[in-house]
């Protein structure tokens, strides 16, 4: 995979515990997929947003924990949806990211060049 450096602030949203419409455990596959490769590549965005069933994504028991790590470590934000955290009791259970409120997901969106929902 070729990277592609645009100079551009990339925010990714996520509102599924997975990606695309599809059984649970290909959702889970292709996400760790898109993860491990935007973390291999570098490819990385100013913020990555989660909320709605995208939350589960950030708490003890997720596939995808070590690739959200690495790509916080190398300086993406992780921003977490609280309203999504306490509806599911969730709270307690995150591993990574910010817990964040509405407003921050917003302020990721307007800051960005581009919006990228999966």
């Amino acid at each position: 995979m070729e990277e592609e450096q645009t100079g551009q602030s990339i925010v990714i949203l996520i509102t599924r515990n997975g990606m695309g419409h599809a059984e649970p455990a290909l959702q889970q596959q292709l996400i760790e997929k898109y993860l491990t490769l935007l973390d291999e590549n570098n490819l990385l965005p100013a913020a990555i947003c989660l909320y709605a069933d995208g939350v589960k994504l950030a708490v003890d028991g997720s596939p995808v924990l070590a690739q959200l790590k690495s790509l916080q470590a190398k300086g993406v934000h992780v921003i977490l949806c609280s309203t999504c955290l306490n509806y599911f009791g969730l709270s307690e259970r995150v591993r990574v990211g910010i817990v964040g409120g509405m407003g921050d997901i917003i302020t990721a969106q307007w800051r960005a060049d581009k919006v990228i929902t999966i």
